[in-house]
């Protein structure tokens, strides 16, 4: 009992099922009466009824068995086992095998000491939960009497796979999936990423709808990669920026990073490679795609190649690819080679470590205020639907926002361009007021947003609406990026 506790289980409820389990179990009986299996070492006195306990006679049968193996039990004859010192006249042969689980409780012992490669006790036993009252129970129980403790430092059960509904498959029910029907049709990352995505705490469920909604969840991913690779066409050492450098919103995604980069690394040791893809998955779809993609790609694709915030969002994407690429890699092994070899890279990406994140690029105060930018964001974001869905504007580039907040959050928040963020023309804050009527949603109740459209005029290229425009019906910022 006292192993058990010293054991480290995935899940942590399966030390209490396996302890349970011990504590109640009966005597073990290690004997069975079957034409196979591996030979009881045992004489036993006719007289006394009481077995023969010699070691020496002991180590001959063992190094007879490693020798020769352990048929010989029951084809040689027995007085070669006992040697000068006993007779068979005085001693039966016992023809019972030891139970079979008695086999498998021993595997530490056959397996991990007697190799100079492998070390004793393993790091890890994993196997199906039914092994609580198999595999993990007759090792603890073999180890635990002949080497006074468990052969493994931690426990690993998954559960097993099941159809989408939850039952066992069989032939008879017709819901066998093949994986190589899986592969055929869907490929090999996308089995993959099932895999990883899964409790496998829990019985792992599998139909073509699940690996449908995987499909849809890698397409995402992929989407990622193929816009961080598309936007750092041409990008090279000559035109990085420091990350001290960086604007506001490029630490803040720095932080993530680094917040990201964490809970996967805490995933990876405590074995949740569940959680670890819910929060790539995450990261790639609510931090990137809708977020910060959709923000940076007007300056990404309007700027002047020169220009510091181009420059800094270029550096961030190149950031960015290197972590998710590595991330990635040990689940979706195929799509992250494809990812590091379209940019160059000759070596394999499974060849590469994970990186070490500077803790510079934590940044609380910086997130605490993209938090609340983000709560701003999303008021805005249900603003703008509104209007469209009432005809008032059409691209969200011709709305002109009055957004009002406590003052607090004001004083937070005022020397933040809305208008970047929300992909708007323009903007004003203002403090907020009981009497102020402007759209506001339920979980954020303190931000209020009024959403007109802009009488400015629309720059050709960049499609922003400018009051004034200069040659050609284009902005400033769009001249000097042309000139």
């Amino acid at each position: 009992l006292k192993s058990i506790d010293d054991t480290i289980f995935y899940p942590p409820q399966g030390q209490k099922r396996l302890r349970s389990m011990i504590e109640t179990r009966p005597d073990w009986c290690v004997s069975r009466q079957r034409v196979w299996g591996v030979p009881l070492p045992l004489f036993v006195h006719k007289e006394t009824g009481q077995p023969l306990r010699d070691q020496e006679v002991v180590d001959r049968i063992a190094d007879i068995y490693e020798k020769e193996g352990t048929d010989t039990w029951f084809t040689e004859n027995p007085q070669r086992f006992l040697g000068d010192k006993y007779s068979i006249k005085d001693y039966d042969q016992v023809k019972d095998v030891v139970e079979v689980w008695f086999d498998s409780g021993s595997t530490h012992a056959f397996c991990l000491e007697k190799r100079d490669d492998l070390k004793w006790p393993a790091s890890m036993y994993l196997e199906g939960s039914d092994q609580h009252r198999g595999w993990f129970h007759s090792s603890l129980l073999e180890s635990s009497g002949t080497r006074g403790r468990a052969p493994y430092e931690s426990v690993l059960t998954h559960g097993f796979v099941v159809d989408g509904k939850g039952r066992k498959m069989s032939k008879s029910l017709g819901n066998v999936i093949s994986p190589n029907d899986i592969l055929k049709k869907y490929g090999v990352d996308i089995l993959r990423l099932w895999v990883v995505a899964s409790d496998y705490y829990d019985d792992l469920k599998l139909d073509n709808a699940i690996l449908q909604s995987q499909t849809d969840s890698y397409r995402r991913i992929r989407n990622t990669f193929r816009y961080l690779i598309g936007n750092l066409d041409g990008f090279d050492e000559n035109e990085k920026i420091t990350e001290n450098d960086f604007p506001d919103l490029e630490k803040f995604i720095l932080h993530r990073l680094w917040e990201t980069d964490q809970i996967i690394k805490d995933c990876v040791k405590s074995f949740n490679f569940h959680l670890m893809f819910t929060t790539l998955l995450n990261f790639c779809s609510n931090d990137l795609s809708s977020f910060y993609f959709d923000i940076r790609k007007d300056v990404i694709y309007c700027d002047s190649t020169k220009s510091k915030e181009r420059r800094s969002a270029r550096t961030l994407l190149d950031i960015t690819f290197n972590y998710l690429v590595r991330w990635l890699a040990p689940s979706l092994s195929f799509t992250t080679e494809e990812a590091w070899k379209s940019r160059g890279n000759q070596t394999s990406i499974h060849l590469e470590d994970f990186l070490q994140t500077p803790d510079a690029y934590k940044n609380s105060d910086i997130n605490e205020t993209w938090i609340v930018l983000k709560q701003i964001r999303k008021v805005i974001t249900g603003a703008l639907e509104k209007k469209r869905a009432d005809k008032i504007i059409g691209s969200s580039l011709e709305a002109h926002l009055d957004i009002y907040v406590e003052k607090p959050v004001l004083e937070k928040i005022k020397n933040y361009q809305m208008d970047e963020i929300s992909i708007t023309s323009s903007f004003s804050y203002h403090e907020i007021s009981d009497a102020i009527e402007g759209f506001s949603i339920e979980e954020i109740p303190n931000v209020k947003i009024i959403v007109s459209k802009t009488s400015s005029k629309k720059c050709q290229r960049c499609w922003k609406y400018k009051e004034e425009l200069i040659r050609d019906e284009i902005c400033d910022r769009c001249d000097d990026a042309i000139s």
